[in-house]
């Protein structure tokens, strides 16, 4: 195979492998999709008219999520707005857009994959089209089936319909969430939006902090829904709705992941099963007008979406990595390996310890406190697709389908917890979970949360140690944050209830964890926020609603026997991906933070959480930080997760509530020296 070396803008090596592998079949590129940002107001007088310059901010503080249209729909006391980036049929598909009577009116944020199906029994029903756009299909199922429309939709969407006849508003969002939606009631109005910034345009929304969030916020990195950062603003969850119907907001949910129900598969159908809906959810993710590639990273799950892609498309695949100069972070030798197998045009960028620059940036985009610290990654390896395609496909998810993560390795006293009788796991289970469930004497409870961790395998889906613990986080308060967060049941308790009361097996309790939690509130919002800011798309195989379903109903000793990890998807692509890449251990994607804050960011913690913290002596002991972090530049501890996360709550501090940065253009982007491609290059590839 011959092999090219094309150099890219900035620190960008691009090396194009020039033939493509496996037999290939063209893609259908006829339909219009968008992905875009959406936002709306509503009054509850129908007197009141929504006010258009106010509508016009709230767009265009969305610009960056969808730079090619925009369009207003305005009717009274109802607006709606969208910011639309245009991926299939670039001419048309401008939003909103409206039934044959313009009595219903939508705006979508996302792609419906089986529109063309449900087009198809709707023209059959006599309903009319002017466009070929998915976001059409939505106004015309939603004539025939009301609100339950949103549960025939498959697909990644936010939505915001308006029906004047009935003086409704339905917003819904995706069953896993890959689409945001935040929402704001208040007293006279109801406003929403794709980010937070958009409802923070109206001056009457308060940004008061919630202590609650903040709570969360320490506890596991990012604020789950559906709490946000303001107690105005909230987060619509995951595979619900919300129905506005003259004044009376109601929210209901509209699916629910089962693992209750087993299928009954023989072991040597398995596999052909597994690649046949991976292949179908691939395909569908394939339809675009514009360029089109993969983030790889050299992990089992996006190696074998580039794997798919390199079968289903008949043009060479486009991938794009990121490397780190530390080879404990760096995984590009196992992304150039699977773009050689698969003859990728592959392009990588190195992270280096130099990143202050684009935190103000990424607090920007995320509007509220974030602190997984593969943000940063993510944002670059965005940037660098973004300057050659507009959609991406990655492999989100898989780690949630097939218990790929670390702790669905369990110990000892963790794989005996199985042969328990039912009964008696549950009680013991409440009675170590107790502090975690009601909230009293949480802090005062270390050795039953210690206990709990040992004994329990879906421990580590409930606690995080390497983040603060209930104690720690009570020690860290001021004096009135403790007296806000008094005997109130931690974040997760409902859920954990929940779980507990409807599954047995520990592996499904955990997955069910992990998709109503951790993929949600963390790994999404960065995926989403990461490619939005830079106008990238990003579609997700393993997050198809059928993938994740079919998987759900697999039992779990085909996913992990304790000790190997994603047994049956392992198995399904054994004869179609490199060995080295099956076989290697789960390496997440991260940074050498460690490193890099007793190094090149030293300056930059010790101004914010020791020089001049502001934010931080507002809601906790500037006493207990500086400890923190004296142990931590000693190196007599290790707190790297938790100043990480207490330096981003006051850069955030900083710039949202001090400076009002959601009204402001977002904070500009340093340049970026070359880098060289890692030396498993040829010298002979780099001169080409």
């Amino acid at each position: 195979m011959g092999v090219g070396l094309a150099r890219g803008e900035g620190d960008v090596q691009s090396l194009c492998l020039l033939q493509p592998v496996g037999g290939n079949v063209g893609v259908d590129l006829s339909p219009e999709v968008t992905v875009c940002g959406i936002t709306g107001v509503i009054f509850t007088d129908p007197a009141k008219c929504v006010d258009e310059a106010l509508l016009t901010r709230m767009c265009t503080s969305l610009r960056h999520r969808g730079p090619d249209d925009q369009g207003l729909f305005l009717s009274r006391s109802v607006g709606l707005g969208v910011r639309r980036l245009s991926v299939i049929d670039l001419a048309s598909g401008h939003q909103p857009i409206a039934n044959e009577t313009g009595a219903v009116v939508v705006v979508l944020n996302g792609e419906i994959y089986n529109f063309r199906d449900l087009r198809t029994s709707l023209t059959a029903k006599g309903h009319r089209f002017r466009t070929q756009t998915d976001t059409e299909v939505i106004v015309h199922l939603y004539e025939e089936d009301g609100v339950d429309a949103v549960q025939r939709l498959r697909g990644m969407f936010a939505l915001a319909l308006w029906d004047g006849e009935r003086q409704r508003l339905l917003l819904a969002r995706d069953r896993l969430g890959k689409k945001p939606l935040y929402y704001a009631q208040r007293p006279d109005r109801l406003l929403f939006a794709s980010e937070i910034k958009a409802i923070l345009q109206d001056p009457t929304v308060p940004t008061t902090v919630d202590p609650h969030a903040v709570d969360a916020y320490l506890a596991f990195q990012f604020v789950p829904h559906p709490l946000t950062i303001y107690q105005a603003i909230r987060k619509l969850p995951p595979a619900h709705r919300l129905i506005w119907e003259r004044g009376k907001v109601t929210i209901e949910p509209y699916w629910r992941l089962d693992f209750s129900r087993k299928a009954a598969l023989a072991d040597d159908e398995l596999p052909e099963a597994l690649r046949a809906q991976l292949a179908e959810a691939t395909q569908l993710r394939l339809i675009s007008d514009v360029p089109l590639g993969a983030l790889l990273s050299g992990g089992i799950d996006s190696s074998i979406i580039v794997a798919l892609m390199a079968q289903l498309l008949d043009r060479t695949v486009q991938t794009f990595s990121i490397g780190f100069i530390e080879e404990a972070y760096n995984e590009l030798p196992y992304a150039r390996q699977v773009a050689q197998q698969f003859g990728t045009c592959h392009s990588e960028r190195i992270v280096t310890p130099d990143i202050r620059g684009i935190l103000p940036r990424l607090v920007w985009q995320y509007d509220e406190p974030f602190a997984d610290k593969s943000a940063i990654p993510t944002f670059y390896v965005a940037q660098m697709a973004r300057d050659h395609v507009t959609v991406v496909l990655n492999g989100d998810g898989g780690d949630e389908a097939f218990a790929g993560y670390d702790k669905y390795r369990l110990g000892r006293l963790q794989r005996a917890w199985s042969y328990l009788p039912t009964s008696l796991r549950h009680t013991l289970a409440q009675r170590l979970l107790a502090p975690l469930l009601n909230g009293h004497g949480l802090v005062r409870s270390c050795w039953r949360t210690r206990l709990a961790r040992s004994l329990l395998p879906y421990a580590d889906a409930l606690f995080y140690p390497e983040f603060f613990e209930a104690s720690s986080r009570f020690a860290l308060y001021q004096p009135w944050m403790r007296a806000a967060l008094a005997d109130r049941p931690a974040p997760m308790a409902a859920l954990v209830e929940e779980g507990l009361a409807d599954l047995n097996d520990p592996i499904d309790l955990m997955q069910w964890l992990d998709y109503q939690w951790y993929l949600p509130g963390d790994l999404l919002v960065k995926m989403d926020i990461a490619t939005m800011a830079c106008s990238l798309e990003a579609r997700s195989p393993f997050l198809d609603h059928r993938v994740v379903e079919f998987c759900a109903a697999l039992p779990a000793s085909v996913k992990t026997d304790g000790h190997r990890r994603k047994i049956a998807l392992r198995a399904a692509f054994r004869d179609i991906l490199p060995a080295a890449i099956l076989e290697r251990p789960k390496q997440g994607f991260s940074i050498p933070l460690r490193v890099w804050l007793r190094g090149p960011l030293a300056p930059l913690a010790r101004e914010l959480l020791v020089e001049h913290p502001r934010g931080l002596r507002e809601f906790f002991d500037l006493g207990v930080i500086r400890r923190l972090y004296a142990a931590q530049m000693s190196g007599r501890r290790n707190h790297v997760h938790r100043l990480w996360a207490l330096m981003l709550f006051e850069l955030w501090y900083r710039l949202m509530i001090e400076q009002h940065a959601y009204r402001m253009t977002p904070p500009s982007l340093p340049d970026y020296e070359s880098m060289p491609l890692h030396s498993d290059v040829s010298a002979d590839d780099r001169r080409r």
